[in-house]
């Protein structure tokens, strides 16, 4: 199976807006070739965009990472309906992983940023 993961970001109106996610993707689309950034709304490429183009380029399968903190109405909802969309027009499969957010690592990071910013206003 050829899949292609997809790092998806929410997306904003503010150009600007992406070139946090953008930064933080660089290394790891530089490093796995099979790794891409999209967006779900708002910003280009959208996931959309992104499947139409795996699917040109002989990917048969999508593993959505969601760089999201939390599974809220947009991974509970819209991007599930996304990609079965997505896979009814195209014949791609699709996986969804939990949000980054839920994932241990950045909990710690997390906890250490907000001890740190806590720490300095004493």
């Amino acid at each position: 199976m050829h899949t292609l993961t997809i790092l998806l970001a929410h997306g904003s109106s503010d150009p600007a807006w992406g070139e946090t996610f953008e930064a933080m993707a660089a290394p790891v689309l530089k490093r796995y070739p099979d790794a891409t950034l999209a967006f779900m709304e708002l910003s280009h490429p959208t996931l959309d965009e992104v499947a139409n183009q795996a699917q040109k380029q002989g990917y048969d399968q999508l593993t959505v990472l969601p760089l999201f903190l939390a599974k809220g109405k947009h991974l509970k909802k819209d991007v599930p309906a996304m990609l079965l969309e997505i896979e009814e027009r195209t014949g791609l499969k699709s996986q969804l992983l939990p949000p980054i957010g839920e994932h241990p690592a950045l909990a710690q990071a997390i906890v250490s940023i907000i001890e740190d910013t806590v720490r300095q206003q004493e």
